[in-house]
């Protein structure tokens, strides 16, 4: 049945099989070409990282967007809305044009199901050629393109940028990715592009020498975090953090971000020298007042997101070991003196006994597991209340009333884990 209505257009795309592993990009480059490869028609930036992707996207755009420029994001997963993974300018794409997009996409997606013998585009191929087809619809001047897992085989590889980034290595989709760090830096490594330059954040040296290598032998100009540019950071308080920068022969001091931890002043400083890089290549003026407005008025939904202040109630997505270490030190650093409930429900496929190991060791937590609607396997918690001695709630919703009659008015109460779990619960709030 041919697609006529927003609800049918999602069905369609929703109805799309899911995280089956795909090494090639050939049928996606089929894909691509039957609609008259609109990958070529935008110039982009491709970012890639096991963590900071979407808040380094964030601050991009609204650098871009400070200079006059007119910019487009494509991240996942959605938190209020599917229409927000795609955007122009913060403004998401119309559900009518999405319609008609899905119209042009749904016969050549049929076509590839009977010359792939029903093993057709999968759900985040048909997504990105759908931000393929928007941009080239609506031609932003930068289009900032999120990889969706790895990069050498995402389905986002085949478009060519103006700048790739890669925001930070660690352990995470090792099903898909490999088991060690090389493996997995290898993978992101396979967006950077012959020529084009690549910004890369603080990383462990054995990623590091990985993707220096690709680029050097891609002829990439490089970036890296503490050597070619470097962050001072100067204070913190409850509303963000203050930073001095320097890089590219470029010199700001007292940068501030609302987005809290050291790890967001990190990411606002990968996403500072990818706009420089652009800036110098394609002749923009770059204006200092306009830098320090757009740093200061990111916000990312989801990560280290305060929705409410009676009581003080955090949301973070920190959905890997790596992004919980970091969530544990914002935690150390800011919140030591007050009591932490924190409601945590994490995927099955994560390192999901490492990641509670990382909350429970925090002398001023208490740590409940739940459950919650996923679109994947989630955490055994009856396994883990008998292995690990926690807490555990089926459902969230009660935890979170529990917690709200145990907590006195100076604690903190923080939802954590998976991306997916914290798009529910951010529902409640808003």
């Amino acid at each position: 049945m041919a697609v006529k209505t927003y609800a049918e257009a999602l069905a369609f795309i929703h109805g799309r099989r899911k995280f089956t592993k795909d090494p090639s990009l050939e049928r996606m480059r089929h894909f691509a070409h039957y609609l008259g490869d609109p990958q070529k028609k935008t110039r982009f930036v491709h970012v890639t990282g096991t963590n900071g992707k979407g808040s380094t996207v964030a601050y991009l755009s609204k650098l871009l967007q400070a200079h006059g420029l007119e910019v487009g994001t494509f991240t996942s997963p959605y938190i209020t809305r599917f229409n927000e993974r795609i955007r122009l300018n913060g403004r998401d794409i119309p559900d009518e044009i999405l319609v008609e997009l899905v119209q042009r996409l749904e016969p050549v997606v049929l076509r590839l199901d009977q010359e792939y013998d029903g093993q057709g585009p999968k759900e985040f191929e048909v997504v990105t050629m759908l931000m393929f087809l928007y941009f080239a619809k609506v031609q932003p001047d930068y289009a900032l393109v999120e990889v969706g897992i790895g990069g050498t085989y995402d389905s986002t590889n085949i478009l060519i940028p103006e700048l790739a980034v890669i925001t930070s290595v660690s352990y995470d989709h090792m099903q898909i990715l490999g088991d060690s760090l090389t493996q997995i830096a290898t993978a992101k490594a396979g967006i950077i592009k012959a020529n084009k330059p690549v910004v890369i954040g603080k990383m462990a040296e054995e990623s590091l020498a990985v993707i220096e290598k690709r680029a050097k032998e891609m002829g990439a100009p490089y970036y890296r975090a503490g050597l070619e540019f470097n962050i001072f950071q100067k204070k913190r308080d409850f509303l963000g953090e203050v930073f001095d920068y320097t890089g590219l022969n470029y010199v700001q001091k007292s940068l501030k971000t609302r987005l809290l931890g050291a790890y967001q002043v990190e990411n606002a400083s990968v996403a500072l020298t990818a706009f420089l890089v652009l800036a110098q290549n394609a002749k923009i003026k770059v204006y200092p007042k306009e830098i320090a407005h757009a740093l200061a008025d990111t916000t990312w939904p989801g990560r280290t997101e305060l929705v409410l202040q009676e009581p003080l109630v955090m949301l973070d997505g920190a959905h890997n070991e790596d992004g919980i270490k970091r969530l544990r030190q914002m935690l150390k650093e800011r919140f030591a003196t007050q009591h932490i409930y924190v409601i945590m429900a994490i995927l099955a496929d994560k390192q999901v006994e490492l990641m509670l190991e990382q909350i429970k060791s925090l002398p001023n937590v208490t740590l409940i597991a739940v459950t919650f609607e996923a679109p994947r396997k989630v955490a055994d918690i009856v396994a883990l209340k008998k292995k690990e001695q926690i807490q555990v709630e089926m459902d969230w919703a009660t935890a979170f009333k529990q917690v709200l009659n145990e907590m006195s008015v100076d604690d903190m109460i923080l939802f954590t884990g998976s991306l997916y779990f914290i798009a529910e619960v951010r529902k409640y709030f808003k």
